[in-house]
Parts: structure tokens; C-alpha cells; sequence
């Protein structure tokens, strides 16, 4: 297959490559305009990502940080994105309180606190639809992105930004932003990396399968950064 980039040769050197194209971007934007607001995705990938921006010299009080999915489990809890955020890069650099934007998480009522956040995002961004700077997002074996898993209710969602989405395969709710607010980013970057995406991958990209069955295809990256073992190499 004929992939529309050049693969990383292992999962290191793309993890090393997002880390400095966000450093990039965020210097770039921050002088342009003052501000830089990123979507996060969480993930074994990005955290090592997270983990290298901590050593980094960044306009940290010019970062505003968000999420584009969360688990509905408590912000200490393991599988929450919050604390693999907080643990990996939050607390270890000086970064104003109000520039973070987690995930208000309520167990028993997730619908509340998907809207919350997206009251949260519409207070922030005066737009039709938020104007990231970067969307950060990953894909899994089964081709989902941030949380729009294949064949639930949230990739029909037209007007809402963020939603509270049922997932079968976990018997549980996720919260995910919608296609139209991913959509709306300047940048999107599609981290994807291990053998176990090959197939995912080819499916996504072939450009005529079902965008229920595979989400991720109806993303359309500005920058994909794919590691040689998600290609089959």
C-alpha cells in the first residue's frame, strides 16, 4: 500500500518528532497570536510525548490545555486522561491553574458533565466550533479516535461539541468531543504506532469503508505521524 507519508522507523523517533513539531507550532502561534490551545489525547503514545515537552522550555502562562476525551472515573483514578496528563507533564512545569481545562467527570451523570465541558469550550472559544491551534489524536485497533467508537451514537452528532458517549465493548460511558469540533482545528495529528494499527490503518486509509465501522476515517489529519510497525514494516 502506498501510505501518504513517510513511516517513523520505530515508536521513539515519532514520539521525538510530535515532541518538537509541538514545540514548533506552540513558539509559532504563541508569537502570531499571543495563545496557543491544544486538544490532548491520551494514550501510551502521547504520554511519553508529554513526559519530553516537561524538559522543554515552553510559553507555558500562553498554553491553554484541553481534553478531547475522558474516561468517567474520578481524576485520581488510573485510567483517568487527567491524572496520565497531570502525572506526565502538568505538574511538573509552572502552568497557571486557569490555563488548564480538565474534564468536569461525574460518575452518575455524565450528561451533565459533558455539558459542562462544552459550556466550558463555548465560554473559551468564540467560534461555530472551537478553533484548536492542534488537535492531538490517536487511533485504536479498531479504528476509533479520541472516544467515537465504532458504531455508537456520538459519530452521528452534528451540533453539540462535546458529548457523553455509550460504549458497549466497556459497558460504560466515555467522553469524546464531536466530529464537527475536532474538525474545526487548524492542525490535526494522528499519532498512530504498533503492528496491532496495521490493519486499522490500511482500512482508514483506503478511503471506502464505513466511517461507523472505522471512525477514524473521517478525520482528515493535516500531519500523520505512523511508526513503521503500524504499516507492516
Amino acid at each position: 500500500m502506498n501510505y501518504p507519508f513517510d513511516p517513523f522507523s520505530d515508536v521513539a523517533s515519532l514520539q521525538q518528532a510530535v515532541t518538537d513539531s509541538f514545540c514548533d507550532l506552540a513558539a509559532q502561534t504563541v508569537e502570531q497570536n499571543g495563545v496557543f490551545r491544544v486538544s490532548l489525547s491520551g494514550g501510551s503514545t502521547p504520554r511519553r510525548v508529554y513526559e519530553m515537552l516537561s524538559e522543554r522550555q515552553l510559553p507555558w502562562d500562553q498554553i491553554h490545555w484541553f481534553w478531547g476525551d475522558e474516561r468517567n472515573v474520578p481524576h485520581d483514578h488510573a485510567d483517568s486522561n487527567f491524572r496520565m496528563v497531570q502525572t506526565a507533564l502538568l505538574s511538573k512545569v509552572d502552568i497557571p491553574a486557569a490555563n488548564i481545562h480538565a474534564v468536569p467527570v461525574d460518575v452518575d451523570s455524565p450528561a451533565k458533565a459533558a455539558a459542562r465541558y462544552e459550556q466550558t469550550l463555548r465560554d473559551h472559544f468564540d467560534e461555530p466550533f472551537p478553533a484548536w491551534d492542534l488537535m492531538l489524536l490517536g487511533m485504536g485497533d479498531d479504528a476509533h479516535t479520541a472516544s467515537l467508537f465504532p458504531e455508537t451514537l456520538a459519530l452521528g452528532e452534528q451540533n453539540r461539541w462535546f458529548v457523553e458517549n455509550w460504549v458497549p465493548k466497556f459497558d460504560a460511558f466515555r467522553y469524546t468531543l464531536s466530529f464537527p469540533a475536532i474538525e474545526s482545528a487548524r492542525n490535526i495529528w494522528m499519532m498512530t504506532a504498533g503492528k496491532a494499527k496495521q490493519q486499522a490503518l490500511q482500512q482508514v486509509l483506503s478511503g471506502d469503508t464505513d466511517t461507523n465501522r472505522y471512525p477514524s476515517q473521517r478525520v482528515k489529519p493535516t500531519r500523520w505521524f505512523v511508526d513503521a510497525a503500524a504499516c507492516g514494516a
